[in-house]
């Protein structure tokens, strides 16, 4: 990788598809994606590694792909998790100083943090991110940022991501066999979020919902923080399975139907819609009823979307969220789809593409089956710029700067997963 040039490479490691992008700023800070690798995943379940060895050698596929596309050698990459093994809590964290005078630092902040990396987890669960929601002051609430004010009692609102140690420590190992390293390991609906939702809607109080293959993530802000994170663990592949049992089809085919004819609503086809399938090894074309299609899609849809209702209502937040619901991933583009969601939660529906940030001239890389992939460049360039600020001359981890909250955290993680690698391969 050239050096001082600023590219970013996203790896996600999805249950049907895995994609590298390789991308850079332009002048206007505009996301311009170099290349893109895309290969069928094999080897994942539900989000989840389940089977390493096919599932690093789709990720040298997709990332020798995007080397040859983008021209540019590829070593580091930012990796998404997900899976239904991740979850969210609330926790407040409370600093007493010493001095009045002394005013707050990043130091104090970073203390918090370490304090919730003390939290004692379930067995085999670990935390992959702390994000601070808001800070109280002596009992001032309410305060965004608190570096600079005097106070003795420093308290911090904390959303803290969980997940699987063994889940995350498998997606480091199918990247490092695959001869790559991990720069940061990113809760994928966070990174989804990134590509398709703007400030303004994150103030308002808005839901992503990112439906991919295996799973669907749920993201909640409000007020511009986090507030509720979840990841339901079905997606587009169950549909597909529906299809296939529903329509005594086989899998290929159901999946054709789905992304061809499919809708998320019996009511808008008509009773002689039919599609004629060719049958196998010279067997009668079957025929099947659009409209029952649409009613075995719909069926499993709201289960999703009555899940996904369940976590808006679960966070507390329902009836703060002005901005409704953004569907983004490759389940959104079924049609009819923001309807049914309209119809089931009475929210505001739209469609999110990753373009907020994009360079135009990329029509490939607008659909929303890539939000992820183009988030995670969004979030490398973060990383790489509070890694930049938090850099002296002499070390790599010298003074923190602000913003730079969960760094350490990653770190930290980073070496525990390191740890567990080596013990695992000796």
């Amino acid at each position: 990788m050239e050096e001082g040039s600023e590219i970013v490479v996203s790896l996600d490691i999805g249950t049907t598809k895995i994609v590298c992008m390789v991308g850079r700023k332009n002048e206007f800070g505009k996301l311009e994606i170099l290349g893109m690798g895309k290969t069928e995943s094999v080897g994942v379940t539900r989000g989840v590694v389940s089977h390493i060895t096919p599932t690093v050698h789709a990720i040298e596929k997709a990332v020798a792909e995007a080397e040859a596309k983008s021209g540019v050698e590829i070593n580091v990459v930012n990796v998404g998790i997900a899976g239904q093994h991740i979850k969210s809590i609330q926790h407040r964290g409370i600093r007493t100083r010493n001095s009045l005078d002394e005013e707050i630092s990043q130091g104090d902040i970073d203390h918090l943090i370490d304090d919730m990396y003390k939290l004692v987890m379930l067995p085999g669960e670990e935390i992959i991110h702390v994000l601070p929601q808001e800070y109280i002051v002596d009992n001032e609430q309410g305060i965004r940022d608190p570096i600079g004010m005097s106070g003795i009692r420093l308290e911090a609102n904390f959303h803290i991501i969980t997940g699987q140690m063994a889940a995350a420590k498998n997606i480091y190992k199918c990247v490092r066999k695959a001869g790559l390293e991990v720069a940061e390991l990113t809760l994928e609906p966070l990174a989804s979020s990134e590509a398709v939702l703007n400030d303004e809607e994150k103030e308002a109080g808005v839901v992503l919902v990112d439906i991919g293959g295996g799973t669907t993530d749920v993201a909640i802000f409000q007020d511009g923080i986090i507030r509720h994170t979840a990841v339901i663990p079905f997606g587009g592949n169950i549909i597909s399975e529906d299809i296939k049992e529903g329509c005594t089809i086989i899998k290929k085919q159901a999946e054709l139907l789905k992304v061809k004819f499919g809708s998320a609503l019996a009511s808008e086809n008509q009773d002689n819609d039919i599609v004629a399938i060719p049958g196998l090894r010279g067997r009668e074309p079957k025929e099947i009823s659009l409209k029952n299609l649409a009613h075995i899609i719909q069926a499993r849809m709201e289960e999703i979307i009555e899940q996904v209702y369940y976590e808006i209502k679960n966070s507390g937040f329902e009836k703060k969220l002005i901005a409704g619901l953004v569907v983004t991933g490759g389940g959104s583009q079924l049609k009819h789809v923001t309807q049914l969601f309209e119809y089931m939660t009475g929210m505001d529906t739209r469609i999110g593409y990753p373009t907020e940030h994009l360079a135009s001239g990329a029509e490939e890389i607008t659909s929303p089956m890539y939000s992820t992939g183009v988030g995670l460049v969004i979030k490398g360039f973060e990383y790489s710029a509070r890694h930049a600020r938090s850099t002296s001359s002499v070390t790599m981890h010298s003074k923190k700067s602000k913003g730079s909250f969960f760094d350490k955290i990653l770190d930290k993680s980073k070496v525990w997963f390191e740890e567990d690698a080596d013990h695992d391969n000796s």
